[in-house]
């Protein structure tokens, strides 16, 4: 079993406290699907009752810490070197339509590093965790990425961009470079579970563009401690605050890399 420290046990019961909340709710949105009712604003106030759970677990447990919310943007913190980074519900759009496939994602970060990571799909109990230097487990197995070396064995997931977000022909020209290449991409919805799946193994790999930090802060930590790399797709930035990445093991990075890459860019690889 994983040895925890205190403050990822804190992360860990913040998320499963939320999470109970979130799956009375999503049995509740069952009923709403056959009404007329505002199912949209039903998991907006489901996203941000979960989030004042959060808040409020946290607050209690590191008083000083400041936060970076998905609904509640900054809150700064007497202690300046730590925030929490929250997504209350990442796969809102899948929670809507009744889909479990869904997650609570808290990172803490530490003088401009994310040091903590838990990911939490209540739908299925599936916990995934990181710590700095500490590993990554699922449900306290220890967690390694895979071993996959050939791009022709290897399952991918992506985020498709939507209406009026993200460079569609871009994306466009990415996917048919990657199916002409790998054994399959899948559509989750939820891009830190995504992550959480490459740093288990399920992924072989997972690219997006146009993510937030609060996405993806968790998972990217998880894919590290996992044995994984990830890149911002342009190879210069960091990709939590650029929020466009390729994460994968080591043997298929730098070829999944160039084909992610559209002609003309450059830059160094950065793991």
């Amino acid at each position: 079993m994983a040895l925890r420290s205190p403050v990822l046990n804190v992360m860990v019961m913040a998320a499963e406290k939320a999470g109970r909340k979130l799956v009375r709710d999503f049995g509740e949105l069952e009923q709403l699907q056959v009404s007329i009712k505002g199912v949209g604003d039903f998991v907006s106030a489901a996203d941000l009752k979960a989030e004042k759970i959060l808040r409020a677990e946290l607050s209690k447990a590191r008083p000083s810490f400041g936060f970076l919310l998905e609904e509640g943007g900054v809150v700064e913190g007497s202690d300046t070197e730590h925030r929490w980074i929250i997504d209350p519900l990442d796969g809102t759009t899948n929670f809507l339509h009744g889909i479990p496939h869904f997650a609570v994602s808290i990172a803490l970060e530490r003088a401009g590093e994310v040091v903590a990571g838990v990911t939490y799909n209540p739908i299925t109990n599936e916990l995934f965790t990181a710590e700095k230097g500490g590993g990554a487990f699922f449900n306290d197995r220890r967690l390694r990425v895979s071993g996959r070396r050939k791009a022709d064995e290897a399952v991918l997931g992506t985020g498709i961009p939507h209406k009026g977000r993200g460079e569609h022909p871009v994306f466009v020209r990415q996917l048919q470079r990657i199916m002409n290449t790998v054994a399959g991409v899948r559509r989750m919805g939820s891009a830190s579970l995504d992550l959480a799946w490459v740093a288990a193994g399920r992924f072989d790999g997972f690219w997006e563009a146009h993510l937030s930090p609060w996405d993806v802060a968790a998972g990217v930590l998880m894919v590290r401690e996992a044995g994984g790399y990830v890149s911002s797709l342009d190879t210069t930035a960091d990709p939590v605050a650029s929020g466009n990445l390729l994460a994968s093991n080591e043997p298929l990075h730098h070829g999944l890399l160039a084909l992610l890459k559209e002609p003309g860019s450059s830059g160094s690889d950065k793991s």
